[in-house]
């Protein structure tokens, strides 16, 4: 076996693990036990549920609610958790593995100084992981379980269940719900919004920035590039995402418009959490106006950090070509962010990822439209929303029928392990060339 084959070997595990989790969540899926009325559920129904869940997306095309039994819901809450463990598990091994190539300077993933790792860093960062999620999602399902038993007319068992279950489909970027209208219902709870969104925006963040927080927290400057560009871009988006759906969404009456006005500010400030690939939502999408489908597109296909729980291209790669664009408006012969230098190979890997996520996002629109009479906008979202594993959806998932449904099945699969994997061969496939050839410039514009 060649040495591009074996270091190529991480993305395959990738690849395998996730594929194999989905079969084993279908099978178990299509058991009569797993659905509420004790029947066989149709494989493609099941298909697109453990996909959806192990790809933690939220796209559903039966009621979670309803249809699956209480061990239908704990087998999606696993797989859930499989896939969120697994897609950080593996993204910050596979980072490890690849760290000289990488040039990071995070403390994570400079622990090795050869392009293999020995089983005390696996160990390291399994229990890491590990330790993480159940620290979050332990914070965050005490919180709900408090809010669920004291604001309804339910025991403190099932307020229990419902806290776990939505603890760990948030922190997991998930999307799935016990409740047949989403998180509808609470729109104005403040503890829940606020306890789920956070959740949302800790798992999304990234195992390898946390890492960094934790030890310098208080400290910016002795912050790596990779985590000012993904904390700083976070925050822009999830402030800009509330303002621009606050300003297309305020005086419609069927989202914003019924509300207070601290209540429309908590609601806009939600709906900017969920699209880094959380998929939750406490307004209708199917009422929102186009412009806010457009705004919500955009923040679905940046998504969230890297090693984390998140899809889309990521917000430190949506950051990069932000300050490739910089650069070249002032004429700048490098690109420079935060006193540091982005190396050429790392821009040329990012208008990859991009232009193939665009051009995968456009191919599976076109198959929506054809296969089904829909219009443009709500294709594009469900495209984008299956692409980036979020969740969100206008209402027409149920009803897309299984030709198109399976394009949306093959999107959150691609979408999940797309980008690490196409991150991974995109390195390992850097080498230096003995010649080069005659310079000449093409006509841009």
């Amino acid at each position: 076996m060649s040495l591009t084959s074996k270091a190529l070997s991480p993305a395959r595990v990738v690849v395998l693990a996730f594929a194999a989790a989905i079969v084993v969540g279908t099978v178990l899926l299509m058991l009569p036990i797993s659905s509420a009325s004790g029947e066989i559920t149709n494989p493609g129904e099941a298909l697109f549920t453990a996909t959806s869940a192990v790809c933690v997306t939220g796209l559903a095309v039966v009621d979670t609610a309803t249809h699956w039994s209480t061990f239908g819901q704990v087998t999606i809450m696993l797989l859930i958790q499989i896939g969120g463990f697994g897609i950080m598990t593996l993204s910050s091994l596979v980072a490890l593995t690849l760290s000289r190539r990488l040039g990071l300077r995070q403390r994570l993933l400079a622990q090795t100084e050869t392009g293999t790792m020995d089983s005390g860093e696996v160990r390291r960062v399994l229990i890491g992981v590990a330790t993480f999620s159940l620290l979050f999602e332990s914070v965050a399902a005490v919180i709900l379980t408090w809010r669920f038993w004291t604001d309804g007319d339910i025991s403190l068992g099932r307020a229990a269940y419902l806290g776990v279950f939505h603890a760990v489909s948030s922190f997991n970027n998930a999307g799935f719900a016990l409740f047949s209208n989403n998180l509808m219902d609470f729109v104005t709870d403040w503890w829940v919004c606020l306890t789920i969104g956070f959740a949302v925006i800790a798992g999304g963040i990234g195992f390898p920035v946390w890492i960094e927080l934790r030890e310098s927290l208080l400290n910016p400057k002795r912050w790596s590039l990779h985590t000012k560009l993904t904390v700083g871009t976070t925050i822009v988006l999830l402030v800009g995402g509330a303002v621009l759906i606050a300003a297309g969404e305020w005086s419609n009456p069927g989202t914003l418009g019924p509300l207070s006005t601290p209540n429309r500010l908590l609601a806009s400030f939600f709906q900017s959490v969920q699209p880094r690939t959380a998929g939750f939502n406490t307004l209708d999408y199917s009422q929102m106006r186009e412009s806010t489908w457009l705004v919500t597109d955009a923040l679905m296909l940046i998504g969230g950090g890297s090693a984390s729980t998140a899809g889309g291209i990521k917000v430190a790669t949506f950051a990069i070509l932000g300050f490739v664009i910089w650069s070249e408006v002032r004429g700048e012969p490098d690109v420079n962010a935060f006193g540091r230098r982005i190396p050429n190979a790392a821009q040329r890997q990012a208008v990859t990822l991009v232009l193939l996520a665009v051009g995968a996002v456009i191919t599976a629109t076109f198959g929506l439209m054809l296969l089904v009479d829909i219009d443009l906008g709500p294709a594009l979202f469900e495209a984008v929303s299956a692409f980036s594993t979020v969740g969100l959806s206008t209402g027409i998932t149920p009803t897309l029928g299984t030709p198109a449904q399976m394009i949306l099945v093959a999107l959150m699969f691609l979408g999940r392990v797309g980008p690490i994997t196409l991150f991974a061969a995109l390195v390992l496939r850097e080498h230096g060339r003995r010649y080069r050839f005659p310079h000449e410039r093409p006509i841009i514009g």
